[in-house]
């Protein structure tokens, strides 16, 4: 990975406070598991941003090095790689992905 695309996912993640590295846009997801990513966030109901990795070849390759994680979609919550869609359900379920979005002080989305 370049350093421009390492500081380019980085700019993203610690600018914003939910960022979903995901495949395809939150209206019209392009795999399953971004699809179940986007609903656990939406019924969460907080703001957040996505990056749609298939735009970006770079950022595809780039964002798993960056998190040393091989799968997409990839959360991060307050610049800190979270998991990816199983790991969110898992954490929903238990009531830790709530309360992690509470204890970060994550906005509501509007």
């Amino acid at each position: 990975m370049t350093d421009a695309v390492h500081q380019r996912i980085a700019d993203i993640v610690n600018s914003n406070d939910v960022v979903l590295f995901m495949k395809g846009t939150p209206l019209f997801p392009q795999c399953g598991f971004s699809s179940r990513a986007i609903a656990i966030l939406d019924h969460l109901g907080v703001a957040y941003e996505s990056v749609d990795v298939l735009q970006d070849q770079l950022v595809r390759q780039g964002i798993k090095a960056f998190s040393d994680w091989p799968t997409i979609p990839q959360l991060y919550v307050k610049g800190e790689f979270v998991g990816g869609s199983d790991i969110m359900m898992e954490m929903y379920e238990a009531g830790e992905l709530q309360q992690l979005m509470a204890d970060q002080g994550v906005a509501a989305a509007n």
